[in-house]
């Protein structure tokens, strides 16, 4: 199966990451947590928001960007941030793609987003509108990505309990 990894920089809202890491772990997509976080792991409202999905979750901890960073060589990265000027479904996504957020109060810095120009990219919205939710956006850009790919691995067909189709 394909690579995709999620980039949550510095979260600060425990059932967003919460959200978010169910969302992963129900896509077979790895987590990567980038401290410092405005909660501890064993928050119980992170756990609530992730339900009975946590043995599912493949989850990293890092320091901070840096250590993301030198551990993570080699990954394709695009920056989901507001202050993008391209559109995230303009991107053809490859295998290992690292989809990074940034800090639900401030995003992702500023100079990051500069220096990857190119692979900055935004999520379409009214322009009065600040920003969507941490864990939509996660869900809005994991599932284009999985939609390009054909969805593998993933169940695409369900079944009713008490009738036939």
């Amino acid at each position: 199966m394909a690579s995709l990894n999620i980039v949550l920089v510095e979260p600060e809202i425990p059932q967003n990451t919460g959200n978010i890491a169910r969302t992963c772990a129900a896509t077979g997509a790895r987590l990567h947590l980038v401290e410092p976080m405005g909660f501890k792991v064993d928050d119980k409202k992170l756990k609530r928001a992730g339900l009975d999905y946590w043995y599912l979750l493949d989850i990293t901890y890092y320091h901070n960007l840096d250590d993301f960073f030198e551990k993570n060589q080699g990954g394709n990265f695009y920056y989901f941030s507001t202050k993008a000027d391209k559109v995230y479904t303009d991107i053809a996504y490859p295998d290992n793609s690292y989809l990074v957020f940034g800090k639900e109060t401030k995003g992702l810095p500023e100079e990051l987003l500069h220096d990857n120009h190119d692979t900055t990219v935004r999520i379409p919205m009214i322009s009065d509108a600040r920003s969507l939710n941490l864990s939509n956006s996660v869900a809005i850009g994991v599932y284009e990505v999985l939609r390009q790919w054909n969805y593998p691995a993933l169940q695409q067909t369900g079944k009713l309990r008490e009738f036939d189709w």
